[in-house]
């Protein structure tokens, strides 16, 4: 994807304090839609993206101390947060082109994309359709890679999910679920490490705009199977674009597994694993996150992207010939299953 020999010289980091205004939503409208999102900080573009169910404030507590030394941008998605909820496209490659108009609007050019979850394949489809405005990638259990994922979001993709999550707002049941999700965590179960997070998304869907957005997003990369969209059949396209991979051991919503074998079909990524963490590492250890985050950023020269080169692997196609190992044969079977349907 990119020229290395081209790379540009990583931008020295200017320290400023940030102001509590500047945490704050703000508003742009975009092909008539309202788009909330979070900008502060000056210096390299740094692009926050949130996963399904969730919001920009998701990374509030972490924004302050990345806005010391970059211009940071957390969006809350359409059909999220404060954003509008119209009935629309919210498939991947939709997300990536609305991320695309929001920084076009905003007047930046080209940024590092740090993606949780969902966030992570919108993320990861953003350096595929757009190589040329991004710099570096950073995966946060991200969604995209196999077809594992938690049982209870292949429930909510069949027919009759709207009655489900509806009755979510029936009198008592916010304090049922409370009490279940409590219960998951002092038995120390994988689901129970993110506790404060479920009950936050269940929280998120408080009318039926909310639901209807949530069920449209959601169908557009889970089916009863599990995740429909894929990343794997192209990941070698990512051939000298900095990536990161982030991922907690205890995951139960996209299994630490995925982030092996996003690993081996990413050439020269890097895989930082958070021992005892969920599926929001960067809630559980903020400050391992942050200093990840930030001497990644400060150590890697952002992605001088040629188009020669990035024609050259398209044409030359996904490499072969890997040693024949039970992880390589396992990867070979998800992008045998992952082909039935990829973003476009």
């Amino acid at each position: 994807m990119v020229d290395v020999s081209r790379r540009r010289p990583a931008r020295a980091a200017r320290l400023r304090p940030v102001g509590d205004g500047e945490l704050e939503l703000q508003y742009r409208v975009v092909h008539g839609y309202r788009r909330a999102f979070r900008m502060a900080g000056d210096g390299p573009a740094l692009v926050l993206v949130h996963g399904i169910g969730d919001s920009s404030a998701t990374w509030a507590e972490l924004i302050p101390q990345l806005a010391r030394s970059h211009t940071v941008i957390a969006p809350d998605l359409l059909g999220h947060g404060a954003s509008d909820k119209p009935r629309a496209d919210y498939s991947v490659a939709a997300y990536a082109n609305g991320v695309r108009d929001l920084l076009t609007a905003l007047g930046i050019e080209s940024a590092t994309l740090v993606g949780h979850s969902l966030g992570g394949g919108v993320a990861m489809q953003f350096a595929y359709q757009f190589p040329e405005r991004t710099e570096r990638l950073v995966l946060v259990s991200a969604g995209g890679v196999g077809r594992e994922v938690i049982p209870v979001l292949r429930l909510v993709s069949l027919p009759g999910a709207h009655l489900m999550l509806s009755t979510l707002r029936l009198p008592g049941m916010r304090t049922q679920v409370g009490l279940a999700v409590r219960l998951m965590r002092l038995l120390d179960t994988d689901l129970g490490q993110d506790a404060p997070e479920l009950l936050t998304l269940v929280d998120a869907l408080p009318d039926e705009t909310s639901r209807n957005a949530f069920i449209r997003t959601l169908r557009a990369v889970v089916d009863w199977r599990g995740q429909v969209v894929t990343m794997l059949d192209r990941c070698y396209l990512t051939q000298g674009m900095p990536t990161m991979l982030l991922w907690g051991d205890r995951d139960s919503v996209v299994p630490v597994r995925h982030a092996y074998g996003a690993h081996e079909a990413m050439p020269g990524s890097r895989l930082e694993i958070f021992e005892g963490a969920g599926h929001f590492p960067f809630h559980s250890d903020p400050a391992r996150f942050l200093a990840l985050v930030e001497e990644f950023t400060s150590t890697t020269a952002p992605a001088d992207w040629s188009r020669d080169h990035w024609s050259e692997l398209l044409l030359a196609g996904r490499p072969a010939g890997h040693p024949d190992t039970a992880r390589t044969r396992e990867l070979e079977r998800d992008l045998r299953e992952a082909s039935e349907r990829s973003a476009t």
